[in-house]
């Protein structure tokens, strides 16, 4: 498990202190809201992330308008990416971005979403329309918000998504030369030249894919 990101660390802590010891054992319900949030930061804090989301299930159970939702949603999202548990946090963000998809808002939660997905790849021969969908998202972004904190990152997921791209290309069209298939070949080699990525601008992986696309 990742480290956990130190502003969720520091938001527990005063989660804990503030809401003191609690009964254990007993079934709860029908809790203030600050109180679902204090007791899903001790679970975030001492990660058993499925309790805490259960816990959150409670509070927006409870409390459907508490503004507390948002700022637990995000917390969760964060949480789960720390855990590398990537397909929870972009529904937490998904979830987010119907709510409370105000454009302030947005310009944290799709980068969040971003960089999710991009460290949620486990193989680029078998994620290729993961690979894909996040160039898109990556390029959409950088378009939408060009002078976002965020976006030198989101740049940098870009530029690595589009030399593993390139480098899948060549692979697929050596495969069908080798299986001679020349016209299928020229299509893919087609799609590189097409492509601002250049031969020269990659150095081929010598270890893992998954190594060389995050280092």
């Amino acid at each position: 498990m990742r480290r956990m990101t130190g502003w969720i660390v520091a938001a527990a802590v005063v989660a804990a202190l503030l809401g003191g010891c609690s009964g254990k054992g007993k079934e709860e319900y029908d809790k203030p809201a600050l109180y679902w949030y204090q007791q899903m930061m001790k679970k975030i804090a001492s990660g058993n992330l499925e309790k805490a989301d259960n816990i959150f299930t409670s509070l927006e159970s409870e409390h459907i308008s508490s503004p507390l939702i948002p700022q637990a949603m995000m917390i969760l999202a964060q949480a789960h990416m720390d855990a590398e548990e990537y397909l929870l946090a972009q529904f937490y963000m998904d979830e987010y971005m119907k709510r409370y998809g105000s454009y302030k808002n947005r310009i944290f939660a799709e980068f969040l979403k971003i960089k999710a997905a991009f460290y949620g790849l486990h193989s680029p021969q078998r994620d290729e329309k993961l690979i894909d969908d996040t160039l898109i998202r990556a390029r959409n972004y950088i378009v939408k918000y060009p002078h976002s904190e965020f976006t030198p990152m989101v740049q940098t997921i870009e530029t690595r998504l589009a030399m593993t791209r390139y480098l899948l290309n060549e692979n697929i069209a050596a495969l069908y030369e080798r299986r001679d298939k020349p016209k299928a070949a020229a299509i893919y080699r087609e799609r590189n030249k097409k492509g601002w990525i250049k031969a020269s601008d990659i150095q081929p992986p010598k270890k893992s894919w998954l190594a060389w696309i995050f280092e």
